[in-house]
């Protein structure tokens, strides 16, 4: 598999203090950490950290994770002033070497500034990758980023598969496994070997394979394409973006 596998959940402006985006980091570590060993421990960057650590080691305590956040607001380059509508980001990793990393952009409310996100990229280590990259690890880390971070959709893909079947700059990505919020609307019939599954009251999960689809292999693009379609004539693809200022 030598694709470029990730997980991805996406939803749009959603301002939240870094104290709500928190709480919901530490429902998603506590989530995650079920999901594989590997995901017990993480780490950040900062001056002075172990040099036989991967970095300083992150306690997925609520209030460690806000003071985390808050390090992480985004600030201009001159001044260094605060830019409030862009929430917080920020970036933590398991090893010092071919570790899985985690993205969060949360508690953003500026529709210019780009989507609210929660990004998962495993690890390159083969091993690890090989027991990460099965459909039911990849429900169970999709299913805890849309409990904690109730996002608009979320998908676990290859970059090479959204780049072979998405039609727009900007739409609902579908992959692999997808998870859709209820918020988009009701879902149209979908065809044999898909498996819809519901997410409690928040969502579904479409699974398209038990195995992990490819980008090189023409049923996999066919399937995932065909999906995106019946999803598309529903109404559930395509996202609206904002007027231009002073429309």
């Amino acid at each position: 598999m030598s694709e470029r596998y990730y997980v991805g959940a996406y939803w749009g402006p959603r301002k939240e203090t870094a104290l709500a985006c928190a709480r919901r980091a530490e429902l998603f570590f506590h989530m995650l950490a079920r999901c594989d060993p590997s995901f017990a421990q993480w780490y950040r960057a900062g001056r002075g950290a172990p040099r036989e650590l991967p970095g300083w080691p992150v306690r997925l305590e609520l209030k460690e994770l806000e003071k985390l956040l808050l390090m992480g607001r985004p600030r201009t380059d001159v001044d260094k002033e605060v830019i409030e509508d862009l929430g917080f980001m920020q970036m933590m990793w398991t090893a010092k070497k071919e570790a899985t990393e985690i993205h969060l952009a949360c508690g953003g409310d500026s529709p210019w500034g780009g989507p609210n996100s929660c990004l998962l990229y495993p690890t390159r280590e083969r091993a690890v990758r090989e027991r990460l990259l099965r459909a039911p690890v990849m429900a169970e880390v999709l299913t805890s980023m849309a409990t904690a971070w109730e996002p608009d959709f979320a998908m676990a893909t290859s970059g090479e598969m959204v780049r072979s079947v998405e039609k727009r700059k900007s739409e609902v990505r579908v992959g692999w496994l997808t998870y859709l919020s209820r918020r988009r609307g009701s879902l149209p019939p979908l065809p044999a070997p898909v498996r819809i599954e519901p997410v409690g009251a928040l969502g579904w999960l479409l699974v398209l394979s038990p195995e992990p689809m490819t980008a090189s292999n023409p049923e996999h693009v066919a399937l995932t394409t065909r999906v995106r379609e019946l999803l598309d004539r529903a109404g559930l693809i395509e996202i609206l973006q904002p007027a231009p200022a002073g429309e």
